[in-house]
């Protein structure tokens, strides 16, 4: 194997400067390099923007979500709440009543969603931390508070500074009401905006936080709930404590982790990720079309030194074995640096923020493109790139060769 290296390595980087497969490996070597750095930068930029988007949905819902099978609420007081929390990893427990609502600030109308959640919420979710105006607070002794999106307080303009306007919150009644008119179809409450929280724009638009007792009184409840909220320690095992969970629940009840409350929004950016990746996967092969070019000029080129060869005893393996080692290194070369360049490129994004996301001035939750390398993304690339390079290089070399090598019986 060490005969075809060197010659392949000769043909490579060879110093006649005139020599027109030279240029033109050098292109293939180019092409396959921003190729493939295109490649690594891209899938890094969609693992960071998922990052992202998973660490907003964390601090929004939680670890687990349970909710019954049949029916819309529980009843609270008959759930096996103390074996959820014994067990390992389970950091507590969040009630939870959501209703859709219409809402009413002075002169405006808005219909979203109430979220009442029980004591200790903040502290679980760690929502205060999303906060945008105004303090994350739901309840003081007897006295009840909102929590709005910021979808919700622009299209209502709610300002919590304003201690003099309450948002008025209107719920369907249970039951049917004796007549349909607005007082007897709806149960309503006042309750004063203490605060603005901005996590993403679907919640933003679509929740209000208001306290569990404030929220059964409106719905006509007593221990009810529509779903319990369960969130572990951060080195709880996610999996385990799920199939813990839903084997001492049963079949009466749904037990969904992150994934499973936002499986189409995950599904989503795992499918942008794979036809991105295609996209590029087109594009290096394009690129790679340079370096059969390249390899079926280097064979014509060197038919004679093919004789030479030939009459030196060489056989068809062999001449084979050379240019297909010179395709190989090509590719090798390329899908090298180009993961190098990609590597210094991400790194430089990673720790310094070299590309903005819009001016810079705190519109977005993030100031810069955020990235998020992983070896296995470098190693997929890198096995790509080198399969490719693979295809590309054998047709040439099978068939050219064999002309070549033909023709090499008449002419020495």
């Amino acid at each position: 194997m060490r005969l075809p290296y060197f010659i392949a390595k000769r043909y490579l980087i060879s110093k006649k400067s005139h020599n027109l497969i030279n240029i033109i490996s050098i292109i293939s070597v180019v092409g396959l390099a921003v190729g493939t750095m295109a490649l690594i930068v891209v899938l890094s930029v969609f693992n960071g923007f998922e990052d992202v988007i998973k660490s907003l949905y964390s601090t929004f819902n939680a670890d687990l979500q349970i909710t019954a099978t049949t029916g819309k609420t529980i009843h609270y007081d008959v759930f096996p709440q103390t074996k959820i929390r014994s067990l390992n990893g389970v950091k507590g427990l969040t009630e939870v009543v959501e209703e859709d609502a219409l809402f009413k600030y002075r002169d405006k109308q808005h219909i979203a969603r109430i979220k009442g959640v029980s004591d200790g919420f903040i502290d679980l979710s760690r929502m205060d931390t999303m906060t945008v105006n105004g303090s994350f607070i739901l309840q003081e002794g007897r006295s009840n508070f909102a929590v709005v999106g910021a979808g919700i307080a622009w299209y209502l303009d709610i300002y919590p500074q304003n201690v003099s306007a309450l948002l008025s919150v209107f719920v369907p009644k249970r039951g049917n009401a004796s007549s349909f008119n607005f007082e007897n179809a709806f149960n309503n409450g006042a309750i004063h905006p203490t605060g603005v929280f901005s996590v993403q724009q679907e919640f933003d638009e679509k929740y209000v936080f208001i306290p569990l007792r404030f929220a059964r009184e409106l719905m006509d409840y007593t221990d009810e709930v529509t779903s319990i909220e369960v969130r572990f320690f951060p080195d709880a095992e996610i999996d385990r404590v799920q199939s813990e969970i839903q084997a001492l629940l049963g079949d009466e009840y749904f037990v969904k982790n992150r994934f499973e409350q936002n499986e189409s929004l995950f599904k989503l950016l795992k499918s942008e990720k794979t036809a991105i990746f295609l996209i590029l996967l087109f594009i290096l092969i394009l690129s790679s079309f340079n370096m059969i070019g390249s390899l079926s000029i280097l064979i014509v080129e060197k038919n004679k030194d093919i004789g030479i060869l030939k009459s030196m005893g060489a056989d068809l393996k062999l001449i084979k074995s050379i240019f297909l080692t010179e395709g190989m290194l090509i590719s090798l070369l390329g899908s090298i640096t180009g993961l190098l360049i990609g590597f210094i490129i991400l790194f430089l994004q990673e720790n310094y923020g070299l590309l903005q996301l819009g001016s810079g001035d705190g519109d977005f939750v993030i100031s810069a493109y955020p990235v998020k390398m992983q070896l296995m993304d470098f190693i997929y690339v890198f096995i790509t790139v080198l399969t490719i390079g693979l295809v590309a290089t054998y047709y040439p070399v099978n068939y050219l060769s064999k002309r070549i090598v033909g023709g090499s019986k008449h002419k020495l």
